[in-house]
This record gives structure tokens, C-alpha cells and sequence, in this order.
């Protein structure tokens, strides 16, 4: 680790602690930026050196490129560590990074513009011969265009923003009528949260899964697949729950989506950890949706089944190191879920909830993770994702990992703040999710049931 010596973590919350031990594990000095909103956060706390980069609003603050660069300069860091979210994929910055000379943990600028193009990424995975789904081969010219691949592919489909992501810019059309005021507000929603009115059309999959795997690849040549994930509960768009290894996969299934993962990657020569997410349709074909370039969320899931540290190995590959392991080195064992705990009460319409915590106590036992960098009396400031905490829980078997997850979600106690937790024991207690028989539409059917 000799070429990197002081990480910059850009980033705030539970993925800003992971990533300060993370490097203290490498024993690299980690310095933390900062709103002042965050000024007594846990990572401010834990870290080596912090410094204030601008007020609580993220645009100030965690967004500000000019000031995170002059923190590098500062604090004397050679890298930084974007985790996810912010700027995490946003070639802007890291193309800023390696101008000044900042190493920067994740893939080049290129890739993350390359990827972060929908219409791009599609056309590399076709050339890579990654399955995608049917639809228009580029950005779609006009609202005739768009007419004419829907009813060639046929109804329903999608309409996507070219630079989405995060469940933005996307708009659902069952029935041709339709059809122009989707594309109309698609095409103004892209221009406006993107700054980029390209949208592209593709079929939709109903009854779908959404299944992703994760890649690590360095700078030699080395690209290896980690498994699985599987996120299909998720409300309009945002997951909510993890778990691998897929209860909907068999074994030549999982095989060949992990396969499609590694041969994009390839295909691209692609460094860092990123995640390929596809859609599984109800006779188990895939079709590549994105690929994030970036850290997810819920990387735990994966780290808990692998035993690879994969922010350790994003700073690692950074600094030029090869990885020591190859596909068949990595065996995943046994069943990981994560339950994402937010700061939002499901009961209004999953309204966020700031204000101070007045107490929090954690789940501990056998097989039980909690990445959060809450703790009593903290502050949940307003401005910021509702992201609380994650509850990673890790068993030989899947029915042994739901009871785990129901024992740990029991011990959860959380007053101040209004939390997810109770949604998630009613979850846990759903018996499509606990036979492993849902799809993406489980958290609205749930949600219905309750109104009837």
C-alpha cells in the first residue's frame, strides 16, 4: 500500500465509517470530508483527520468538487474515495481527481461515462454479447420513433432517461394512448435531473426479478465474480431488502448470469468493484438493465457470504495491487439478507424522519452485521438520504437466515426518529418472502392488502 497513503472519504453516514476502517485495516490514514450538518458524525469521530467542506445542503457541501479537491490538498491525501451516491459516479470528478493528481477509488472517468450511458452500456453488452432486453437501438429521435419500436417489440414497455439512475427517469407504458405523454415527460424529467433529454424505449418485463452480481477486477488483467444478489423487494425503484444467493436461481442459471457479468466486464476492461444488475423474467433469462460503477449499498451481502473485503480490495487495486485470488479461489457459502433500516415511516407514505436519536439499541448475536453510524443522541439532519442503518444477517441456510433476521429486527430498538423496522418484521413474516416466491411488485401488493 505504499502508493496510497491518506484516503479522502467523500462521502457521510454508514458507508463513510465502513470505508474509514477500511482503511485503518490497511493502516492508511483516512481524513474525512464533511457538511457541517455532519461536524459530530461518527466518522468525523472515528477517522484520522476531517475538514469541513461546506454547509448541511449536499450541493455545498458533498457535491462541491473545488472544495473536496482543495481538502485533498489540505490534508496532505493522495486519494479519494467516493463510496456511493454524491460523486461516486460522476466522471466530472474523477477526471478532476486524476488531473490533480488524486488517485481516485473506482474505475476510470471513461468507464463511469461509458456505463453511466444507458444507450452506451446497452450497445457494449450487445457487442459483448451480454443479453439485453428488445428495444430501440439508440436515443430515440421523436415521439414517431418511439411508436414505431413499441409496436414492434410490443406493449408494455419502458421509457428510459439515457444518463437515470437511482429509479429516476423512468416512466412504465401499458397502453399505446399513452404512449406521447410518457415519452413528453420522460424526455423533460431527463432534462432536467440529468441535463440530457436523451431517452431510449425498451420491453418490460413483468413479473420480474432483479438480480445483480458483483465484479472486482484490477488493473492486470484479473476479473472475478463474487456471486449473486438478489434486490427485488424494492419500493418505486429504491430497494429495500438483499439477499444471496438468489431463492429464485438454480445452479446454471446463477452460473450464467455470473458468466454474462464477468464477459461485460472483460469486454470493457473494467477495474474496480462494480455490479452488472439485470432483469429476470418468470422462465429465468436475464437481460442486462445498468451496471453501476460504483460500491452498492449492499455489498455486506456479499462479503459476509465471500469473506472479500471489498472496499479493502477498491483501495488496494487503486494502488496498482493485483488480486491474490482467482474465480476459483472464491467458493460463496451459506445465506446473507440485508435489511436496509431508514428514517421513514411507511405507515405515511414512507415520509422521511430527521430529528435526534434518543436512543438506539443494536442486534448482536451469531451471524448478525450491522453497518450504521447511528448511535444515541445523533442527529438525523434533513438533507440526506434516509439510510439509518444495515441489518447483515449471515446462516448455513436460508431458514436459518430469516430467523436470524427476525431475532435481530425483534432486538432493534430506535426512539426519536420514526424507522422501517417495523415494516421489515412484517416483511419477514410475509409468507411469499419467506418461501422466496416474490417479485418486484411484493412491497405494493403487501401495501394493498393493508388497505382492503
Amino acid at each position: 500500500m505504499t502508493d496510497i497513503r491518506t484516503v479522502l472519504v467523500a462521502n457521510r453516514g454508514e458507508i463513510a465509517v465502513r470505508i474509514v476502517r477500511a482503511c485503518k485495516d490497511l493502516g492508511v490514514r483516512a481524513v474525512v470530508a464533511h457538511s457541517t450538518a455532519d461536524r459530530d458524525s461518527m466518522a468525523v469521530r472515528t477517522a484520522d483527520d476531517a475538514v469541513c467542506v461546506g454547509p448541511g445542503p449536499a450541493a455545498r457541501s458533498y457535491l462541491n468538487m473545488p472544495a473536496l479537491l482543495y481538502a485533498c490538498a489540505r490534508t496532505g491525501a493522495d486519494a479519494v474515495h467516493p463510496g456511493y451516491g454524491f460523486l461516486s459516479e460522476n466522471a466530472v470528478f474523477a477526471r478532476a481527481c486524476a488531473e490533480a493528481g488524486v488517485k481516485f477509488i473506482g474505475p476510470t472517468a471513461d468507464l463511469i461515462s461509458l456505463m453511466g450511458d444507458k444507450i452506451a452500456a446497452r450497445a457494449a453488452m450487445l457487442k459483448a454479447g451480454v443479453p439485453v432486453l428488445p428495444g430501440s437501438d439508440g436515443p430515440l429521435a421523436s415521439l414517431r420513433e418511439a411508436t414505431e419500436v413499441a409496436d414492434r417489440i410490443g406493449y408494455p414497455v419502458v421509457i428510459k432517461a439515457a444518463a437515470g439512475g437511482g429509479g429516476r427517469g423512468i416512466a412504465i407504458v401499458r397502453d399505446p394512448a399513452d404512449l406521447p405523454g410518457a415519452f413528453r415527460a420522460t424526455t423533460a424529467t431527463a432534462r432536467t435531473l440529468f441535463h440530457d433529454e436523451r431517452v431510449y424505449l425498451e420491453k418490460f418485463v413483468a413479473d420480474a426479478r432483479h438480480i445483480e452480481v458483483q465484479v472486482l477486477a484490477d488493473s492486470h488483467g484479473t476479473v472475478v465474480h463474487l456471486g449473486e444478489r438478489d434486490c427485488s423487494v424494492q419500493r418505486k425503484q429504491q430497494k429495500l431488502v438483499e439477499e444471496s444467493p438468489s431463492p429464485f436461481l438454480d445452479d446454471a442459471g446463477r452460473a450464467s448470469l455470473c458468466a454474462a457479468a464477468v464477459a461485460g466486464a472483460r469486454a470493457i476492461g473494467y477495474e474496480s468493484a462494480g455490479t452488472f444488475e439485470f432483469l429476470v423474467d418468470p422462465t429465468g433469462t436475464p437481460y442486462f438493465i445498468e451496471m453501476n460503477t460504483r460500491l452498492q449499498v449492499e455489498h455486506p451481502v456479499t462479503e459476509e457470504r465471500t469473506g472479500v473485503d471489498i472496499v479493502q480490495w477498491m483501495i488496494r487495486v487503486a494502488a496498482g495491487e493485483r488480486l491474490p485470488f482467482t474465480q476459483a479461489d472464491i467458493t460463496p457459502t451459506g445465506c446473507s439478507i440485508e435489511a436496509r433500516i431508514n428514517a421513514e415511516d411507511p405507515t405515511n407514505d414512507w415520509a422521511g424522519s430527521a430529528g435526534r436519536l434518543d436512543r438506539l439499541v443494536l442486534p448482536g448475536g451469531p451471524g448478525v452485521r450491522v453497518d450504521t453510524h447511528a448511535h444515541s443522541g445523533c442527529v438525523v439532519p434533513p438533507y440526506y438520504d434516509s439510510l439509518l442503518a444495515k441489518l447483515i444477517v449471515t446462516a448455513p441456510t436460508r431458514e436459518l437466515a430469516l430467523r436470524r433476521l427476525e431475532r435481530a429486527l425483534g432486538e432493534f430498538s430506535c426512539t426519536g426518529v420514526t424507522t422501517t423496522v417495523d415494516f421489515h418484521r412484517e416483511l419477514v413474516r410475509d409468507e411469499r418472502f419467506r418461501t422466496g416466491d416474490y417479485r418486484l411488485d411484493l412491497v405494493d401488493v403487501m401495501a394493498r392488502e393493508v388497505a382492503i
